[in-house]
């Protein structure tokens, strides 16, 4: 009986030795390829949805802290510009336009300047300003400027509102004794006294790089003796890029609009730049007031 059962017995265990040796059937390795192959797509398709957003979102943040840090810039040295410097320019045909002014260095009041009627002179004498921007030899004595003529002007002649300087020493009140180096004289007298002190002008120009994009470009350094014509980007030498994506239409949506000063308001500069970024647009309507007056 027992003999009987035995050989039974390993005959089964030898066929469970043979199946286990097998391995997989060719359909079971395709239904595990198939399963595979569908978590791989959905992982790889959150993945690259993610990192999408990721890089979107960045985009957005830079083109956004690059604009917020242009406008800030542009309101700070608009604020900062010499009374009635600022002068707008495009092109005429889209392809560019810039907005000029002059920057305070240095400000005060003066004593006593050679101003017409009196006759013209080669010194005079004015306060001290802050001792962070002094006046110095470096940079243009103007007085009482009425518009972009009156600063942008050569300083070559006798007669004008504007004069270079040639040497400054401190009396012994320490107020400043300013010598020009040629006898001169300015048109008026400022009502409160006031001199300004410049150097350069500044120039921020919007430029078409595409017919659907523009970038933001900062100038300076060229010179400001330009009294018919402000100067375009070509003339004013290499720019310092400032933002991009900026797709305003130059001419029918221009990124900036000036109204000048009057005896009741003070000059606004209007800055309405639109950017896009992603398929996504934002646009900016900031004023700035031009408080200093002459």
């Amino acid at each position: 009986m027992q003999s009987l059962i035995r050989p039974a017995s390993r005959l089964q265990l030898s066929k469970l030795k043979q199946l286990r040796s097998r391995g997989f059937t060719l359909v079971e390795m395709i239904t595990v390829v198939i399963i595979l192959g569908v978590l791989v797509l959905g992982v790889s398709s959150f993945l690259l949805f993610g990192t999408r957003i990721f890089i979107n979102a960045t985009s957005v943040d830079q083109v956004m802290s690059q604009s917020r840090f242009a406008i800030e810039r542009m309101t700070r040295e608009i604020r900062n510009a010499a009374p009635n410097s600022i002068r707008v320019r495009d092109s005429g045909d889209g392809a560019w336009q810039c907005i000029e002014m002059m920057p305070i260095i240095s400000s005060a009041s003066y004593i006593d300047m050679p101003i017409a009627p009196a006759s013209a002179a080669s010194s005079g004498t004015a306060m001290q300003s802050s001792a962070s921007a002094p006046l110095n030899a470096d940079q243009f004595l103007l007085i009482y400027p009425l518009s972009a003529t009156d600063v942008y002007t050569s300083t070559t002649g006798s007669q004008g509102k504007l004069f270079s300087i040639k040497s400054i020493t401190a009396n012994s009140t320490n107020d400043l004794s300013i010598d020009f180096g040629r006898a001169v004289r300015f048109d008026a007298a400022s009502p409160r006294q006031r001199y300004f002190g410049v150097q350069d002008a500044v120039s921020f120009c919007f430029e078409r790089v595409t017919p659907e994009l523009s970038l933001l470009k900062r100038y300076a350094g060229y010179g400001f003796n330009h009294p018919n014509l402000q100067p375009a980007p070509n003339d004013m030498g290499t720019g310092v890029l400032m933002a991009e994506n900026i797709v305003n239409t130059i001419g029918n949506n221009s990124p900036i609009a000036y109204t000048p000063g009057t005896l009741r308001n003070n000059a606004m500069v209007h800055l309405s730049p639109l950017f896009d970024v992603q398929g996504q647009t934002f646009q900016y309507h900031h004023q700035v007031q031009v408080i200093n007056v002459p």
